[in-house]
């Protein structure tokens, strides 16, 4: 029998880790190594304390509530549209991300042409979104261990071909910022975290700690795979990273790895997907037919439009929506606990400065 805290840091881990870690070998590329493992040890610090006073505003407030729903409570009803509005194109531009990605590797595994196997993978998502299939959800935690099994079948496999000498040290401040976004987006999980809480029951008061564990696997997974990629292909990296590992170590090690990419973003497609069904949903009060075509057609029409850079979109989504949602995270957190409102302050100003920085970088 799985413990509700095995079972609820599996949840966690596997709803933080998505298609936003393929992306950081290859922006390691650009900033060096040494600036990549400052940004997953305090970056990933600073949003696993987002996380831990997202926890805390769920511990303190009723149950069956999410970000938009503490937003109102807290923040009124301006706080709960701007949640609203964050919540709704954050999801919009992640599973515009998991298209992009998702088509890649499709592309990749098939020899179609990526636009064609974009929008074959999109189809097959849109479908299953429609019909309102969930079966991906019930194997959440099994595909954890898959992963953490797969990556270290990947790193053994791969060992002999690691080359420390590809570990690009050197830091370019052209790119300094550069992994801000992606980071934010890789390691973002607010969403879930009232779910664990409700599923923990009469253990929630254990939640800060099994989010802190869960974070401590992410960021460990996440250094894994940046030093086996870079190590094994040095600066040979794409956007997907997974093709350039198959390049290095053959046919069966690349054809498993851009399999376990296409079923990893796959899922992810189709839970964000769900997830903002819902939103439009219960939170607009949309009627299904229309939350559907909003839900798979603004990710598809922006596809078609050319919005197609997998790095771009997980960099502003990343820096901007997210970083709102962070805001408001702080914001509430600052009225729930209001004798520890001053450690908001730092964050709210590292929050604006980033979206500022992406809308800068966007333009």
């Amino acid at each position: 029998m799985i413990s509700k805290q095995i079972y609820s840091i599996a949840i966690l881990v596997g709803s933080i880790i998505g298609a936003g870690f393929f992306a950081l070998p290859a922006i390691a590329t650009k900033t060096g190594i040494l600036v990549m493992a400052l940004y997953l040890i305090f970056g990933g610090l600073f949003v696993a304390i987002i996380h831990l006073m997202m926890a805390e505003i769920s511990l303190k407030s009723p149950d069956n509530k999410r970000l938009p729903g503490f937003s109102k409570l807290y923040l009124g009803q301006k706080g709960e549209r701007v949640a609203l509005f964050s919540n709704i194109f954050g999801l919009i531009g992640s599973i515009l991300a998991f298209i992009v990605l998702g088509g890649d590797f499709l592309s990749i595994i098939t020899g179609l042409d990526p636009f064609y196997a974009t929008l074959i993978y999109f189809a097959l998502g849109a479908l299953m979104i429609i019909f309102g299939i969930r079966i991906v959800s019930k194997v959440e935690f099994y595909g954890v261990i898959l992963f953490l099994v797969l990556l270290l079948l990947i790193f053994f496999n791969s060992f002999g071909f690691i080359d420390l000498s590809n570990l690009n040290i050197l830091t370019n401040p052209e790119f300094l910022f550069l992994p801000y976004g992606p980071i934010l987006f890789s390691l973002w999980g607010i969403s879930i975290v009232p779910e664990a809480e409700e599923l923990l029951g009469e253990g929630k008061k254990s939640l800060k700690k099994i989010i802190s564990i869960s974070f401590l696997i992410c960021i460990i997974i996440y250094s894994l795979f940046v030093f086996l990629v870079l190590g094994v292909c040095g600066t040979n990296v794409t956007e997907a990273s997974l093709d350039s590992l198959g390049m290095f170590l053959g046919n069966n090690v690349g054809v498993i790895a851009i399999m376990f990419g296409i079923l990893t973003t796959f899922t992810s497609f189709i839970t964000t997907g769900l997830t903002l069904q819902k939103v439009l949903w219960f939170d607009l009060g949309l009627k299904k037919i229309t939350a559907d075509v909003l839900v798979c057609g603004v990710p598809i029409i922006l596809f078609l439009l050319g919005i197609n850079s997998f790095m771009g979109v997980i960099s502003f989504v990343g820096g901007l929506f997210f970083g709102i949602d962070g805001l408001l995270i702080l914001l509430i957190y600052a009225k729930v606990n209001r004798e520890k409102r001053f450690l908001a302050y730092p964050f709210i100003l590292l929050f604006i400065l980033g979206a500022v920085y992406q809308i800068i970088n966007f333009i």
